[in-house]
């Protein structure tokens, strides 16, 4: 078969540093309990040590997320570059070793099983799962091999795990950044290749098949090209965090809803965000307010308060309902990493309106200290910055990227998404208040343009009433510090925002009082 990946493998090729960093098997077994093996290639595990240093992540990185560590304990044994034939050849027999009855072995191989037979990586497969084979010299070494078709590795798979006592498992490949037609809706299939091999041969075998490819593929489909762009990076194949997340969110989900598969009893509980969206009514839209503390805080009595608390105040309450969903000291990147961003996502409804306001908290450190930082700009640059604090890696993006992804991400919903650029602070040179037009202000304005958001200029709002009142007045309208407001402060910036909705054509506007 042709080498369609096209790319460059990263993965180191001794594998004797491949064993040492990838588990021994069994290690993490707790007394009698069941281990899941992952046994797979680098969209299970990129790179040597899997731990996204190369800015890739492989979905069985968050497998164990998804399961009861104290019922059982989930082994990543893949690695990248591997086929069905290099994995069964070279690594399975030191995954086999730690395999015992009732454990459970999840295979997903195929992506590298193409290329030549007898040279280079030498590792494609023969197509299909016929029972033919190939004698073949590998050019390089002088070594003879037989190769077989990728169904009949996969079977030799099975039969391994089932002589153990455990019970093997078949999932199709993870869906690649490729679509199928030119508008960019229908996302390739592997149901004409391994896919439909994996599932010949899982049916013959009387075994689970799983066809995570178009569990994946049908999240893609609903999410949209641009934002599946950045569920991959640096290629078409190699998942960002995010696009590995959702491959073990399809997991789960296929695992779950196989019937009777006693897999799934390992699974944990699948968690239902009951507080997020409660406040809505039939025909009533909500308007959810993220941000930080200049949005949200303490909120009562002569204490500081944020504008999302007030807000509410100027729309007709039998219209709409308001639901303050900011917290204190985030940055748009530590509201996405925390998992706050992803309950307002599950609770849009479409309809619903998102005022979105961040900045004040994302020029600090990026990976050190707090580490809530991002890069400067709105553009698409990342990279990869090891966080001092857990020793891990994460991809940082600009802080336009991180607006564009909750915006896109409300698009999607069918919600409605307001950038605001942040409150002004009471600060001031030369009888000037400070504002942000050339910062976070112009950066929040380039990403509203680049996704068809509104966008409204609250900084500048807000500023020009500050600067009208001049340096001495304007203390009143802050608490304890320079960036923190009164309730009087939050109602300033309130209704700002309200002059300056007034002033597009959203739709939000006709629910003001």
């Amino acid at each position: 078969m042709e080498d369609v990946n096209k790319v460059v493998d990263l993965t180191l090729d001794s594998l004797n540093i491949a064993r040492t960093a990838r588990p021994k098997a069994g290690i993490t077994r707790k007394g009698n309990h069941p281990v899941l093996f992952l046994v797979g290639n680098s969209t299970m595990r990129t790179g040597t040590l899997g731990n996204g240093n190369n800015g890739q992540w492989g979905w069985g990185y968050f497998a164990p997320e998804y399961f009861d560590e104290d019922k059982i304990t989930v082994e990543n044994h893949a690695l990248g570059g591997t086929s069905s034939r290099t994995f069964y050849n070279r690594l399975w027999p030191d995954v086999l070793t730690g395999i015992r009855e009732g454990d459970w072995v999840i295979i997903e191989l195929g992506h590298n099983d193409n290329g030549p037979y007898d040279s280079g990586r030498a590792r494609a497969s023969i197509p299909g799962i016929g029972k033919d084979s190939l004698n073949v010299t590998i050019k390089e070494t002088g070594v003879a091999e037989t190769v077989y078709s990728y169904g009949e590795y996969m079977r030799r798979f099975i039969k391994d795990v089932k002589t153990k006592g455990a019970f093997p498992v078949l999932f199709s490949l993870t869906p690649r950044n490729a679509w199928d037609d030119a508008d960019s809706t229908i996302v390739t299939r592997v149901n004409k290749t391994f896919g439909l091999w994996a599932k010949q041969v899982a049916d013959e075998e009387h075994i689970p098949f799983i066809d995570l490819n178009d569990i994946t593929a049908r999240k893609y489909e609903k999410f949209g090209k641009n934002k599946v762009k950045y569920m991959f990076y640096l290629d078409r194949i190699h998942t960002s965090a995010f696009g590995a997340r959702v491959n073990a969110e399809s997991a789960a989900e296929g695992i779950r809803n196989y019937p009777e598969l006693k897999l799934a009893d390992y699974l944990k509980p699948v968690e239902v965000d009951t507080v997020t969206g409660s406040t809505r009514k039939e025909g009533r839209p909500i308007l959810f307010t993220i941000g930080d503390s200049t949005v949200r805080n303490k909120d009562r009595d002569d204490e500081m308060w944020g504008w999302g608390s007030v807000i509410g105040d100027y729309f007709k309450s039998k219209k709409l309902s308001v639901e303050n969903c900011a917290m204190a000291g985030r940055s748009a990147r530590t509201y996405m990493n925390e998992g706050r961003w992803e309950k307002v996502y599950n609770a849009l409804q479409p309809g619903d309106f998102v005022l979105m306001q961040f900045g004040h908290n994302d020029g600090g450190d990026i990976h050190v200290g707090k580490a809530r930082g991002e890069l400067h700009g709105s553009g698409a640059e990342s990279k990869v910055f090891q966080m001092e604090a857990t020793k891990k890696y994460e991809v940082v993006y600009t802080y336009g990227w991180y607006l564009r992804k909750f915006i896109m991400d409300a698009q999607e919903k069918g919600a409605i998404p307001i950038v605001l650029s942040h409150t002004p602070r009471n600060k001031w040179k030369k009888g000037e208040v400070e504002r942000n037009t050339e910062t976070y202000g112009r950066w929040a304005k380039e990403a509203a343009e680049a996704t068809g958001a509104y966008f409204i200029d609250l900084n500048t709002i807000s500023a020009d009433k500050l600067q009208q009142m001049g340096p001495d007045a304007a203390a009143q309208f802050f608490k304890n510090d320079h960036t923190h407001t009164s309730l009087k402060g939050a109602r300033m910036n309130a209704e700002s925002i309200i002059k300056g909705l007034k002033e597009t054509d959203c739709p939000l506007k006709k629910l003001l009082k």
